[in-house]
């Protein structure tokens, strides 16, 4: 792994059974590379591969000082796979991509020109998108517009891989799950700034790919997790009181009516269902905010054991700029 400091691109691949892809993308991203006239990286990740991709990466890698090599001992999929790879980066901006040869790595110096516009994060948008509609692209159409929604980030294509980050983005990110198409909607929370370009997609040319309809349910139970990291990581009372009270009013309310009409009405209670839906509605209410409580004390154990801030400082000017 090459330690260097100073290096100004670092461009992380994550790859899973993709042995005929590796020879030629490893050509491209190399030519695509040395026309930057900057110093750079490629970290190929992978992921527990069944086939010979750990061995065609390392036949690469021997005549290529500029290319490491990352080998999982199972497969833990494209988050992890990722995070792996921001965790070994060296480089001011990183650059993630898809190793299956549909990122084109062309459009890297396009990616890295929007950063240099002073841009945090880039993600690229599949505009001509060369996948099968029905099992692919309806799904994924579907899926973006609902994150984006739920999110508050306008962005038409999560889940390209194609993105490029300033590298103090993603070392304060911590990825589980399948949240890396998430990336830039964790990332809205530290305050970046978020550009979308079109990017050309490529047609599969060898492999067939990892992904299908099986798994919007783990893209929708990831979206809940983002969403309350977005919004109530930091004050989970918020979200659970505020299902507790309304849970615990209405409950009470309907006891309440119950009551006025047994007093001053002569309804019975003992034989009426609405009497057991307040009650339920009640201890629900109790218990939300309860769980509200302990959540509020596991979020400021996480902070404060980890030391891990609550705010995240962009620049300091003046006297103390020393110091950021």
């Amino acid at each position: 792994m090459n330690s260097q400091e100073n290096i100004d691109i670092s461009i992380v691949i994550p790859l899973f059974n993709e042995e005929d892809n590796v020879p030629e993308l490893c050509g491209e991203l190399v030519e695509v590379c040395r026309l930057l006239n900057r110093s750079y990286e490629l970290i190929f990740v992978d992921d527990g591969s069944s086939d010979k991709t750990l061995q065609r990466l390392l036949e690469v890698q021997q005549t290529n000082p500029t290319i490491s090599v990352i080998s999982f001992r199972r497969n833990f999929g494209q988050t992890a796979a990722m995070s792996a790879g921001f965790d070994h980066a060296c480089g001011k901006i990183i650059v993630t991509m898809d190793g299956d040869l549909q990122n084109d790595p062309h459009d890297i110096p396009r990616l890295l020109d929007k950063i240099e516009e002073g841009f945090d994060v880039v993600t690229g948008w599949r505009y001509d998108r060369k996948d099968a509609f029905l099992n692919r692209r309806l799904p994924s159409i579907i899926a973006n517009k609902i994150i984006a929604m739920t999110t508050g980030v306008k962005i038409h294509d999560y889940g390209c891989t194609l993105k490029a980050f300033r590298k103090e983005v993603v070392k304060n990110i911590r990825l589980y799950g399948e949240m890396h198409r998430y990336i830039p909607a964790i990332a809205s929370g530290m305050g970046t700034s978020i550009a979308e370009i079109k990017v050309n997609h490529r047609p599969r040319k060898f492999g067939t790919t990892k992904y299908g309809i099986s798994r919007t349910f783990r893209v929708i139970l990831d979206l809940m997790t983002v969403k309350f990291l977005l919004s109530y990581s930091t004050r989970p009372i918020h979200v659970f009181g505020q299902l507790g009270l309304f849970s615990g009013g209405a409950g009470f309310l309907i006891a309440l009516v119950m009551t006025i009409q047994r007093q001053f009405f002569g309804k019975p209670m003992g034989d009426r269902p609405l009497l057991l839906l307040a009650v339920l509605l009640m201890f629900i209410g109790i218990q939300f905010i309860t769980m509200g409580l302990l959540a509020e004390l596991q979020a400021r154990t996480y902070h404060e054991a980890q030391d891990k801030p609550i705010y995240f400082v962009k620049k300091i000017y003046g006297p103390k700029a020393g110091n950021a």
